[in-house]
């Protein structure tokens, strides 16, 4: 949540090649080859300071998502490290993308995504505590199992000021070899603890760019105008190379997907842009944080300003 009550941005994220040209590259990864990433992040702004989370991977084989990191910054481009958690914390065969939360009453929570040693079972984990230093001690407590039917993971979470809402990819395991495909699922909770799932908040078009799944990276509650940026794919060839879209949420609280998607990709083939997050600033602007492919096929954590 993000608690400096600032306006929420409108549903006009910036042209492609704005968005592309003007942005600062926050991290690269330790290894500039595909599977080597550096992205997945997860933005607020808490009395005028940037608090970025973000996941750090090697490739398939060698490690995977070794661990989620939560840095501070006071520009949002050159960031500082505070507390790295690796996968063993979580007895996890790798971690994704992380979901930060500083809440009504001052405490913080690091959502993470954990998969299950020797499966394609997901999970989601939390710890707490009252500072960002303090995430590195915290004990682990699961918030979102999951099930032999279904993975979830990514969550993205927002309080309206009455609950807590949350947004998480689930993928069926019915078929071993598909587990890439996936829908959003909408959440909701009195704590932000417990939760009581509400149905499907996206699913993929047939026959479209994000057919084979989508997985919402950034919700804005706005009233009737909120909206949501989303990574989809269409087929599992393209899967961890998603390309974003948006999403405008309709009257029973579900989202539909804006035509002439997709909205933003990278310049490099095989185009990936994905895990999009923005904050809200004070003077009417924005700044946005994404995950995108290089032009060697690694993934960078990049940011862009757009002024009020």
């Amino acid at each position: 949540m993000q608690t400096d009550e600032v306006p929420a941005p409108t549903p006009q994220p910036p042209e492609p090649d704005i968005f592309w040209s003007q942005a600062d590259v926050v991290l690269e990864p330790e290894d500039p080859r595909p599977g080597s990433w550096a992205g997945g992040p997860s933005a607020l702004l808490v009395d005028g300071v940037f608090w970025l989370a973000y996941r750090l991977r090697r490739p398939v084989g060698e490690g995977r998502g070794f661990a989620n990191v939560v840095a501070r910054s006071d520009d949002g481009v050159h960031v500082d490290p505070v507390v790295a958690i690796g996968k063993d914390a979580f007895g996890a065969e790798s971690l994704e993308r992380p979901a930060l939360v500083h809440t009504p009453d001052g405490r913080w929570r690091l959502y993470v995504s954990c998969a299950t040693p020797g499966t394609k079972h997901w999970r989601v984990d939390l710890v707490e505590a009252g500072t960002v230093a303090g995430l590195a001690t915290a004990t682990p407590r699961t918030v979102l199992p999951g099930s032999a039917a279904a993975a979830v993971k990514d969550p993205v979470l927002r309080h309206d000021g009455d609950r807590w809402h949350l947004w998480a990819s689930v993928h069926p395991l019915d078929d071993p070899d598909a587990t890439d495909r996936m829908t959003t699922e909408h959440a909701t909770s009195p704590d932000g603890v417990h939760w009581t799932w509400q149905g499907t908040a996206l699913a993929g078009t047939p026959g479209s760019w994000d057919a084979r799944g989508v997985r919402f990276a950034t919700v804005v509650l706005d009233g009737d105008r909120g909206w949501a940026l989303y990574d989809g794919r269409a087929t599992a060839a393209e899967n961890w190379e998603e390309r974003t879209g948006l999403a405008v949420r309709d009257g029973d609280g579900r989202f539909a997907p804006a035509d002439g998607g997709p909205l933003l990709q990278s310049p490099h083939a095989p185009s990936g842009l994905r895990y999009a997050d923005v904050v809200a600033l004070p003077d009417g602007g924005a700044r946005w944080f994404y995950e995108a492919t290089r032009a060697d096929g690694a993934h960078e954590l990049r940011t862009v300003l757009l002024p009020g």
